[in-house]
C-alpha cells in the first residue's frame, strides 16, 4: 500500500513506541509531536495504560489532541470524554477470586485514581516481582511492576465500591500466565469480556468488544475522518485492532516479526533510538508535503 500523502490524524501507542524501555518520552519525541500538530495534523495517544498514568510519564509541556486509554476503555477528545466503559461488578469479584485461587499477580484499575490490589494478596504480587528478572521479561514491564509494588498500588482491605476499567495480570513465568489465560477463557463461557496481551508475560481484562480501534472510531466520528485517512504506530499485539482499522500502519523496529508483517511500514530505529522521532521527522519535516 502506498503512503498516505497527508494523513488527517495520527495515533501513537505508548509502551515500546513513544516510550523507550526506561518508560521515558524523550525531548525529541515530545518536540516532533508538537511540530506535527503545529502543521495541522492532530496527534492522539492510543495506549493500554490508564488515563492517570499517561501524563505521569510524559515530559512537562507534552500535549496531544486526545487519548484512547486502557485499550479503549476510556476515550477523550481534548478535554471531552467521549466514551467510558466499566467492568461488571460480578466480573471484578470473580477475577479476584480466581486470581487468589491461581496465585496470579493482578492490578485493578479504577476509571479514576490509583490502581489497587487487596492487602491480603500482597504476598502473591510480591513473589512475582522478586529478583532476578527473567531474561524474557522486558525491562520496562519489570520496572513497572517494581514501581507498582513500591508505591503505585493502593492496597485495600476491601474492594472499594467504584467503577473499574481493566485488570492487568502478570507472571515471571510464561507457563503460569498461559494457564491463567486458559482460566479466563473458561470464564468467558459464563460472562462476556475480552482479553489482550502486550507481552508474553501479561494479559489484560476489559469489557467485551472494546479495544483501541473502538476508541479511535469515536474520535474519528468527532473529526468526520475516515479510518482510511489516518496513520497509526505501535509495536504490540494490543495494537492489532488499530492496525486492522487504519489506512496507514507503522510498526516499530522493536516489534515482533509477526507484528511487523501486518503493517505497511517498519521504523528504521527502535523505541530506544527515538524511532518515532526519526520516522515522523523523515516523513513530515525533511520531506515536505
Amino acid at each position: 500500500m502506498e503512503q498516505l500523502n497527508n494523513p488527517k490524524a495520527i495515533f501513537l501507542d505508548m509502551d515500546g513506541t513513544i516510550l523507550n524501555h526506561a518508560n521515558q518520552i524523550t525531548i525529541k519525541t515530545k518536540e516532533i509531536i508538537a511540530t506535527i500538530r503545529n502543521k495541522g495534523i492532530p496527534v492522539f495517544i492510543a495506549t493500554g495504560r490508564s488515563s492517570g498514568e499517561i501524563f505521569q510519564l510524559a515530559r512537562q509541556g507534552f500535549e496531544v489532541d486526545g487519548i484512547v486509554s486502557s485499550n479503549g476503555m476510556t476515550t477523550y477528545f481534548g478535554e471531552k470524554k467521549l466514551e467510558q466503559h466499566y467492568l461488571p461488578k460480578q466480573l471484578v469479584e470473580l477475577v479476584i477470586e480466581k486470581a487468589q485461587e491461581k496465585q496470579v499477580y493482578y492490578e485493578l484499575f479504577p476509571t479514576e485514581g490509583s490502581r489497587i490490589a487487596l492487602q491480603q494478596d500482597y504476598s502473591i504480587l510480591a513473589a512475582e516481582t522478586e529478583d532476578p528478572k527473567p531474561a524474557s521479561v522486558g525491562i520496562n514491564e519489570w520496572v513497572e511492576r517494581k514501581e507498582a509494588m513500591n508505591g503505585n498500588i493502593e492496597w485495600c482491605e476491601i474492594l472499594p465500591a467504584q467503577h473499574y476499567s481493566k485488570f492487568y495480570c502478570f507472571s515471571k513465568q510464561t507457563a503460569h500466565i498461559d494457564n491463567w489465560k486458559e482460566t479466563l477463557d473458561e470464564l468467558k463461557r459464563s460472562i462476556n469480556f475480552t482479553t489482550s496481551a502486550s507481552s508474553a508475560h501479561n494479559v489484560e481484562i476489559m469489557v467485551a468488544n472494546v479495544n483501541k480501534a473502538t476508541g479511535i472510531k469515536a474520535i474519528l466520528n468527532q473529526l468526520a475522518i475516515d479510518p482510511a485517512d489516518i496513520l497509526v504506530m505501535g509495536d504490540s499485539y494490543n495494537d492489532v485492532p488499530m492496525f486492522q482499522l487504519a489506512g496507514q500502519t507503522v510498526a516499530m523496529k522493536n516489534a515482533d516479526r509477526e507484528i511487523q508483517d501486518m503493517t505497511n511500514e517498519v521504523t528504521t530505529y527502535t523505541c530506544d533510538e527515538d524511532g518515532v522521532y526519526h520516522y515522523l521527522n523523515e516523513r513530515f519535516i525533511k520531506n515536505k508535503w
